[in-house]
């Protein structure tokens, strides 16, 4: 049996189920890592397609390298993606990275809103930046509800309530 991987950890307490023995997390026959899981685009043009092969029709392009997108299947060399919008597809695993990212709360986007990017993980410290819906960051590490990003050339926390990429309590660095 697996040991519980930190961040599908977070997410079972989150969700109100306490781990126990029994509880198996299911990982990717090829990868053998947790699913789900965040990954970003490695890549400016992606193509997403409605089945795990070249053979297969392109649903989605995606022009964004860094975009934070979800693996939630695997089939041999391709992973089934989701993006933030709910839209989902399958793409070669070489066009992913596993670097994490994330985008500044896309369910926002439209409106007079703001997140705050702050100088320590505390409300009350000193604004470093303010992001618009939509925009992706470099998440370093994520602890406590905090998480460390980057954009451009800032750095700061921001509430992992706050952006896409990361899951509900997950921690790593």
């Amino acid at each position: 049996m697996h040991r519980l991987p930190a961040a599908l950890a977070a997410l079972v307490l989150a969700i109100g189920l306490a781990p126990s023995p029994a509880v198996s997390v299911e990982l990717g026959p090829v990868s053998k890592l947790p699913l789900p899981r965040y990954v970003s685009l490695k890549s400016a043009r992606v193509n997403a397609r409605i089945g795990p092969g070249r053979d297969y029709p392109v649903v989605w392009l995606y022009l964004k390298p860094g975009l934070p997108v979800e693996i939630i299947q695997e089939f041999g060399l391709w992973r089934r993606i989701r993006d933030s919008e709910g839209s989902e597809g399958w793409v070669y695993h070489s066009l992913l990275s596993g670097e994490r990212t994330s985008i500044a709360a896309p369910w926002l986007k439209g409106k007079a809103t703001m997140v705050d990017v702050h100088v320590s993980p505390a409300l009350d410290a000193p604004l470093v930046a303010r992001l618009e819906p939509g925009v992706v960051s470099r998440v370093k590490e994520c602890a406590t509800g905090w998480c460390e990003v980057t954009t451009s050339d800032r750095e700061g926390f921001v509430r992992q309530e706050d952006i896409w990429g990361v899951y509900p309590n997950e921690s790593f660095d």
